[in-house]
């Protein structure tokens, strides 16, 4: 198959969240599989910046927007097998400032431009590209128009005549809104710009909704956030919409980076180790107590925690949890930045608890893969959380994670329990109500089940033996989109939406 994916990041070139590294791995593992993978971004000043292997192309591509003609200048990267990267040049809108979207003060006042201009020189290139296109596979409302612009104004082209589209949904908060008069840069027919069937959604411009719409088929990043994204709880406004194209929407849940994420082979840890030989983690854990100040003791259960600093990650949960659980022995390290009160109260709390509690109010890799390695038990109580990863890097280094069973937290950990510490499926606990009781109540289980060393290791092994790897979510999307193109191609949007 001939597949273009398309996303507004990807690793290494531009970063801002987990976009970017499915964005950067996906397609790679495509590759792997003998398909021919185009990658499509836009060329951000932080790209020209960078140390990359890029070259200028000869291809120019001239599109309307709002009334006037914009030009692109296409750059390439290779890939590795059949792959090749392509950059959508124009300096004006990616070149212009620092950021991808925004800056801390906002969003770019010209993000419905910039998007609407990236999704339509991905459609016109898609159409000149010398091999057919089999596979147009987008991500987030960035490029959520390219489905609809595929069934509008390039419907009649005869080389995307057999072209399918995907839209994968990462994080359905982010939508694409923007004001009424924005509609004009899209150019697309006065007439979609409607609530049933079309992108208007509560006065406003809804790219993502108009992906949803016209999608040949929506996936999300995990089985139970596409369950999630239907109900009004979880749907951000959007749960009709989806629910009105249920039967096209499905879950498949992120990999990792199993060669970066691999405790036998991690040059960023103190020693590796393995299911086989776990002594290394033993190390791991005595080199971050004193990295953290605390007493390098093997039998006080070290908890870890990495994750921005926001009630989206629970951290509305775990204050108040912090308290609660402090007559218990254990240890706790957190690393991560978010909101300025979280920074102020995990402070204050720290100042207080220096023998129990370490925190580090910063982004550091190297220390990320440390916690990864020394921790016990790992802390994801997520308001929501479509995918997420740290879970799954957890059971990799044999760290047991205590999450809240949503999204994909719900999907990738097995709760502790009697019946699944016997049938040996046990790989961590987990919390379905979102209260400091229930959370609660999943750690304390946890630290009460820590002294118990061969059931805790019971869990340890069941963990580190699962598969959470690119190659195994690549073959899922393969099947997806062969199943798709031997589908016939659906003409547009349902008339009603339920919006």
């Amino acid at each position: 198959m001939h597949i273009y994916f398309v996303a507004s990041e990807v690793v290494p070139f531009a970063k801002t969240g987990g976009l970017a590294d499915v964005a950067g791995a996906l397609p790679r593992f495509l590759a792997r599989r003998g398909h021919s993978v185009t990658v499509v971004l836009p060329y951000y000043k932080i790209v020209k910046e960078g140390a990359f292997a890029i070259r200028r192309t000869d291809h120019r591509i001239g599109v309307p927007i709002g009334g006037r003609t914009e030009t692109a200048g296409i750059l390439e990267s290779k890939m590795e097998r059949k792959g090749r990267f392509l950059f959508v040049e124009h300096p004006g809108f990616f070149e212009a400032a620092d950021g991808l979207y925004g800056t801390a003060e906002g969003d770019f006042p010209n993000n419905a431009e910039r998007f609407a201009f990236f999704s339509k020189v991905v459609a016109e290139f898609a159409a000149r590209d010398g091999e057919m296109v089999d596979i147009l596979h987008c991500n987030d409302w960035q490029s959520a128009l390219l489905p609809v612009l595929l069934k509008t104004r390039y419907a009649a082209m005869p080389t995307l005549s057999r072209t399918r589209s995907v839209l994968t949904i990462h994080n359905l908060v982010y939508q694409g809104l923007f004001a009424p008069e924005s509609y004009g840069a899209t150019g697309l027919p006065p007439e979609l710009y409607r609530p049933h069937g079309g992108l208007e959604f509560y006065g406003k411009v809804n790219y993502l909704k108009g992906g949803i719409l016209f999608a040949d088929r929506i996936t999300t990043v995990s089985r139970r956030y596409a369950e999630e994204i239907q109900t009004a709880e979880f749907g951000a406004g959007l749960d009709g919409v989806l629910r009105a194209r249920a039967d096209r929407l499905s879950g498949i849940l992120n990999g990792i980076d199993v060669e970066t994420w691999n405790p036998e082979t991690d040059p960023l840890i103190p020693s590796r180790y393995s299911k086989e030989k776990p002594a290394g983690k033993r190390r791991c854990k005595e080199r971050l107590q004193e990295e953290c100040g605390f007493e390098p003791d093997p039998t006080v259960p070290l908890i870890g925690m990495i994750t921005r600093l926001s009630d989206q990650k629970g951290l509305d949960l775990l204050v108040p949890v912090l308290d609660r659980i402090r007559r218990v022995k254990h240890q706790l390290v957190l690393l991560g930045t978010g909101d300025e009160r979280y920074h102020e109260i995990l402070a204050a709390l720290q100042r207080k608890r220096r023998k129990s509690l370490c925190v580090f109010l910063k982004f550091d890799n190297a220390l990320a893969h440390r916690i990864e390695a020394g921790a016990d038990i790992f802390l994801m109580p997520s308001r929501y959380e479509p995918c997420g990863l740290n879970q799954m890097y957890s059971l990799r280094y044999g760290t047991v994670p205590v999450v809240r069973a949503t999204g994909g937290l719900a999907d990738t950990i097995v709760d502790c329990s009697e019946e699944t510490l016997s049938d040996g499926t046990a790989t961590g606990f987990r919390f379905d109500d979102y209260t400091p009781e229930a959370f609660e109540d999943a750690l304390r289980r946890a630290l009460a089940l820590y002294p118990e060393r061969r059931t805790w290791m019971k869990i340890v092994r069941s963990g580190m033996s699962r598969d959470f790897s690119w190659a195994r979510s690549a073959a899922s999307y393969e099947q997806l989109y062969r199943t798709l193109l031997e589908e016939p191609r659906a003409p547009g949007a349902p008339a009603s939406d339920h919006s």
